[in-house]
């Protein structure tokens, strides 16, 4: 039994009249109980027609037998017939109750709902629910739950708004009101009626409203495109072109133009009942989708020909591979991911190493196929990178979460970083010239853009803090230097003064040119990810 009150009953013969499936009638008769969608359409269209043939009432009943023998209709006892359509009463009939029209059906079994256009009639069902199905197969994720999202042609928005339209105007005539936002949406109802069958399918799996994997359904229908085109007149500024969208009747765009634009404009440049179609929606493919997830870690540099990330100068690859490319390639192997995105706490220079613990590092990984790893699997996985090469290696690997991202980027210039430089000196030198350098502390550098970096950052003077040097001489025109520095810190530019771009710098300092061979990053003091004993 269909939970309909009498005074849907006007609603209903008006929807039915107009070519509006079982379904929609009860989607603007604003039934929220999922079990109705879930019925057999044939069965629901029986209910409503019996519905409005006020065979459960016996007064009504009786209006309508008289009103049948006035018009010849069917003998008592045959079931009632196919669709619903109003037409005026003759003369000296009789009508019951408040009805101001008898009902005439007609057999149009086949016609496509003017309001959903087909979604909710044999789109929605076992067929393709096992089509869905096949298709997350298909795609070997993965997962315990799933949502279904589903994704609609803008038009149908237009069709609904006029639905809406004369639906209220009905019930106002009837001393009722119906909002829009109580109108049952056709993306609620597709999923009420196919989330029970599609987990079905999947052997039991949970459909949620909620999920780390969605399965998104879209239609189409070309035939109807034209439907929104009144709109972009009567209230342009809604419909701006943009690069990326093929069309401006975007959804989003079609509903903001619908409650800007008055009932009277609507209706004038749009009918009621809406044009019939056809055909029914065209579904596209079912596409899968899991949410990124992320790993961390620590990774350790020990060539000084490997940048950090791809490079590319000019639209020419200048190195063969990258620390990048070195983790990546296990990662997307051992999670299925289609792709990924890379960051760490800095980056070292090409002919930079990084020593000691390493610096933090972490990737978002797209649409993994695979989302969980148990932790013996993450040891496999951190030493399978780390076979794969002998001039990287990464330690700490873990999952983590998007929310944990951003530690490694909170404070990051208030963070410090440990180096050790290869430093060479114009004159010749003795340890007692630069056992000076041991006692400087907390030394304030004023540094401009350096002009190695000037094309792809501002041009701007940038403070920063050396918080301690150690000096180890080597010989008359080389010593090492160990630094402790505020992170961000031009440590080359430091050194060899950037053409006095950096000051004061270690040429000022010495009084005398000095350049910088080799630098080695010690330690870069985050204390994230957490660490994972060996």
């Amino acid at each position: 039994m269909l939970p309909l009150k009498d005074g849907d009953k006007p609603v209903v013969r008006k929807l039915l009249s107009s070519g509006c499936c079982a379904r929609c009638v009860l989607r603007f008769c604003c039934i929220s109980v999922q079990a109705a969608y879930r019925k057999p359409p044939q069965e629901t269209l029986e209910e409503l027609r019996a519905f409005i043939g006020n065979t459960e009432n016996g007064k009504s009943q009786q209006s309508a037998s008289d009103s049948h023998d006035a018009a010849g209709s069917e003998p008592p006892g045959e079931p009632p017939m196919k669709r619903a359509k109003l037409e005026p009463v003759e003369p000296g009939a009789a009508v019951g109750g408040d009805a101001s029209a008898v009902v005439k059906v007609e057999e149009e079994e086949s016609s496509v709902c003017v309001a959903c256009l087909g979604i909710l009639q044999e789109l929605s069902g076992p067929t393709q629910a096992v089509k869905i199905a096949e298709r997350v197969k298909e795609g070997e994720y993965e997962f315990d739950t799933l949502v279904l999202s589903v994704s609609l042609p803008a038009q149908l928005c237009v069709r609904e708004h006029s639905c809406w339209l004369h639906v209220k105007k009905e019930l106002r005539e009837k001393s009722a009101a119906l909002a829009k936002d109580d109108v049952i949406p056709v993306k609620e109802a597709f999923k009420w009626i196919m989330q029970g069958l599609v987990a079905k399918e999947l052997g039991g799996v949970a459909v949620v409203i909620r999920s780390l994997f969605e399965v998104s359904v879209e239609f189409t229908h070309p035939e109807t495109e034209a439907d929104c085109h009144f709109l972009a007149s009567t209230c342009a500024s809604c419909f701006k072109p943009t690069k990326n969208k093929q069309s401006v009747f975007t959804r989003m765009a079609v509903v903001k133009a619908l409650e800007k634009i008055s009932d009277a404009v609507f209706l004038k440049h749009y009918a009621f009942p809406p044009p019939r179609p056809s055909s029914s929606c065209v579904p596209q493919d079912v596409k899968c989708l899991h949410t990124s997830i992320f790993i961390a870690g620590r990774y350790n540099k020990f060539c000084r020909s490997l940048p950090q990330t791809p490079w590319v100068i000019d639209g020419e690859r200048r190195m063969e591979s990258s620390v990048e490319e070195l983790i990546a390639a296990p990662v997307l192997l051992s999670f299925r991911a289609a792709g990924f995105n890379f960051s760490s706490s800095g980056r070292e220079d090409v002919d930079v190493r990084t020593l000691g613990n390493g610096r933090p590092f972490a990737m978002e990984l797209l649409n993994p196929h695979r989302s969980k790893l148990s932790r013996e699997e993450m040891k496999h996985l951190q030493e399978t990178i780390n076979k794969s090469s002998d001039k990287i290696r990464v330690r700490d690997l873990q999952i983590v979460s998007r929310e944990a991202m951003g530690r490694m980027k909170e404070g990051e210039e208030a963070k410090t970083k440990s180096y050790t430089a290869l430093v060479w000196t114009q004159k010749a030198i003795q340890s007692q010239d630069i056992a000076f350098i041991d006692g400087i502390k907390d030394l304030t550098l004023d540094q401009k853009t350096p002009l190695r970096v000037l094309h792809r950052r501002p041009l701007a003077v940038r403070q920063r803090v050396v918080h301690r040097m150690i000096t180890r001489y080597l010989d008359p025109h080389h010593f090492h230097l160990e630094l402790k520095t505020q992170a961000g810190t031009y440590i080359k530019e430091f050194v060899h003064g950037d053409f006095g771009r950096t000051k004061p710098n270690m040429s000022v300092l010495l009084k005398m040119d000095t350049d910088i061979l080799e630098l080695d990053v010690e330690s870069v003091d985050v204390d994230w990810p957490p660490s994972i004993p060996e």
